[in-house]
């Protein structure tokens, strides 16, 4: 039995890999790992989606924890991924658990683990209790301690807190025609409960089928919700995924927004209408716009490896404004070291009402600042083989050329990224399901999609009758000026766990900037003069309160582990 924790926590197929016997050894290892926390005393809290039978799944958990000796804050009823991490942060527990697979398909149910500062485990914790997980006995007799475990309305406490963070007052007023998508996930009814009669819900019933679909907030799923909008003539859409910690959104044309121009309207909006600061994190996968923003604006930028882990972890260690990743996660450490669809897509509701725009209007004024940028991605279920031919061509790193567009910078930080004029192609397995994941962006929809039919391609390609082709490739001028820049390429991640030992030292800035088959290789310390930068300088977390974005000063507890 293999328990393998990927980007955002341990996923499996029900009955399969996701059984009863696999989910004892997760529960052991992670109390085992939180009753070494210093505000263990305090408990932990458990939430759980919508999924088949993660209700039970929820409650087994429980009883596992508390034969360990765990006091235990058991939600009442499902309820969005981000709610777990709030009420971890508000009562200073010493951690969480939410049963859940996120968007996964519906044959799957997972684990995710919440730290003590209400958000994702980091890297270093989760490989604590992977390292716990061999030494537990899967023969353990489970004694629920009744007493220990306490029902517990812990979405009621997480709506009551975005009352307190959102203008309502002003999302009100505004008067829009709101549709909420749940996908028949676990953020259902949060919108309509906070916005009332203006909210139209759609797939807002349990439904652990999802109608065969996966709960994922992309055009691929959102066929039958389309036409049902346009025919009610709203005036924008919230969607969300399984777990509620993702967002898409529809603007009032029914045309789909996808996270990457929903990162950047808040971005600009954070920074020009609200004059707050601070570092931006973004994952490999994320548009080439925020950027050019964090250039305008003289913000640092991290450029970090797939997995809102990576972001999750500077939003606790260094003074993060917005970090997010290209699946729709995108966070605000002023509110939660964590992604959060549902406050994110009625935060995007407070900036409409308060600079009095449509959703469209918004991104347009990106095209007009930025020009016109767009996207798309692939999911390639392929064959063993298929996968590893695509992936062995792919880190390569010697294509001159994507469907006649000329090859400017190769980068390999997660996943094999080939950059050209106006746009990248990126190709990476996914860490949590057996697909390849092709992403594409580009200054237009044709160059996109000629990106991806490249990569798709790949896969039907013997690497064996490419072995000529690699050593001629590897000896042409393109070639070698690529190799001989790729170390330009900016790789800022978290800091290290051995960060202290690093203290004292000299912070070093980088700058990437790639046009047309150039890429110009910059080290500079932090300046006055609108440069992209990052940042090894001792990690702080701190905000500044205002109406609608709350920002709360802290410290990072580095996971609160005992000494």
């Amino acid at each position: 039995m293999q328990i393998k924790f990927g980007t955002d926590g341990w996923r499996g197929i029900i009955a399969k890999d996701y059984t009863y016997e696999a989910l004892k050894l997760a529960a052991l290892a992670t109390g085992a790992y939180f009753k070494t926390h210093r505000n263990i005393e305090r408990g932990i809290c458990i939430g759980y989606d919508t999924r088949f039978m993660s209700k039970s799944f929820a409650h087994f958990v429980a009883d596992v924890s508390s034969s360990l000796g765990i006091k235990v804050f058991l939600s009442n009823a499902f309820l969005p991924t981000p709610a777990v991490s709030y009420y971890v942060k508000k009562h200073q527990l010493a951690g969480g658990i939410v049963i859940t697979a996120s968007h996964n398909p519906p044959t799957y149910n997972g684990f995710k683990v919440k730290a003590d500062y209400g958000g994702s485990a980091h890297p270093e914790q989760i490989a604590e209790i992977e390292a716990l997980l061999p030494k537990q006995d899967k023969n353990y007799i489970v004694q629920k301690r009744d007493a220990l475990i306490e029902p517990t309305d812990i979405k009621q406490a997480y709506i009551d807190y975005l009352a307190s963070e959102l203008d309502l007052a002003a999302i009100r007023q505004a008067g829009f025609r709101v549709a909420h998508n749940a996908m028949f996930g676990a953020g259902q009814g949060i919108v309509s409960t906070l916005l009332g009669e203006q909210v139209v819900d759609y797939h807002c019933e349990e439904n652990p089928t999802f109608d065969g679909i996966n709960p994922e907030p992309i055009p691929n799923y959102l066929a039958d919700f389309t036409p049902v909008f346009n025919a009610r003539k709203l005036d924008v859409a919230i969607l969300t995924d399984g777990d509620a910690d993702r967002i898409g959104m529809m603007n009032e044309r029914g045309e789909y927004v996808d996270s990457h121009k929903i990162f950047c309207v808040v971005l600009k909006y954070l920074v020009e209408e609200k004059g707050l600061r601070g570092e931006v994190a973004r994952t490999y996968a994320l548009t080439e716009v925020i950027n050019k923003i964090c250039a305008k604006h003289n913000l640092t930028l991290h450029n970090l490896p797939i997995g809102f882990k990576h972001v999750g972890k500077l939003m606790t260690t260094r003074d993060i404004l917005i970090g997010g990743e290209e699946s729709g996660g995108i966070g605000i450490t002023a509110h939660l070291p964590e992604r959060d669809g549902i406050y994110i897509g009625m935060l995007v509701l407070e900036i409409m009402a308060k600079r009095k725009k449509t959703l469209t209007e918004l991104v347009e004024e990106l095209y007009a600042e930025y020009g016109y940028f767009t996207y798309d991605r692939i999911d390639a279920r392929l064959t063993d083989v298929e996968k590893q031919n695509a992936i062995q061509l792919a880190q390569s790193g010697v294509f001159s050329a994507i469907e006649g567009m000329a090859v400017t910078a190769f980068d390999d930080l997660d996943g094999y990224k080939y950059f050209f004029e106006g746009g990248w192609l990126l190709i990476r397995p996914s860490g949590t399901e057996p697909v390849l994941r092709l992403y594409a962006e580009a200054d237009s929809d044709a160059k996109v999609q000629a990106a991806l039919r490249f990569a798709q391609g790949l896969a039907k390609t013997d690497p064996t009758l490419f072995a000529e082709r690699k050593t001629v490739a590897e000896k042409s001028p393109v070639a070698k000026k690529l190799a001989s820049k790729k170390s330009a390429m900016v790789k800022s991640v978290a800091p290290k766990a051995d960060a202290k030992k690093n203290i004292g030292e000299k912070a070093a800035t980088k700058k990437t900037a790639v046009k047309k088959l150039t890429v110009k290789k910059s080290s500079a310390k932090k300046s006055s003069a609108g440069t992209t930068k990052t940042s090894t300088s001792k990690p702080v977390v701190k905000a500044v309160k205002t109406k609608g974005v709350k920002a709360k000063a802290s410290r990072a507890k580095g996971g609160g582990r005992k000494r």
